[in-house]
């Protein structure tokens, strides 16, 4: 069975199923703001129904962190948008 883990150097230190690229945020994501079925899910990102459901069960355990995660990420987005070069405006 597949656990939860977090490396700096990988999605940014988020969690996620070992041995994977496939954020906890990912999995939750798909399963519980997209309502797709957890075995859909599983098969679609080529996982077992076991990691969904240990992802699921540490996104559960752990939401107000996850919240933290998709807040940062947000506010990194904002910054970006804020920062990044705009076309200019057209002269009439």
């Amino acid at each position: 069975m597949s656990s939860i883990v977090r490396t700096e150097d990988i999605l940014g230190g988020e969690p996620r199923i070992e041995g994977t690229r496939i954020g906890v945020r990912h999995v939750a994501g798909k399963v519980v703001d997209a309502g797709y079925a957890p075995a859909y899910v599983a098969d679609q990102l080529d996982i077992s129904l076991g990691a969904v459901y240990e992802a699921l069960s540490y996104y559960y355990d752990n939401i107000e962190e996850i919240r933290a995660v998709e807040r940062e990420n947000a506010e990194t987005r904002d910054r970006l948008r804020e920062s990044s070069l705009q076309p200019k405006e057209p002269v009439s």
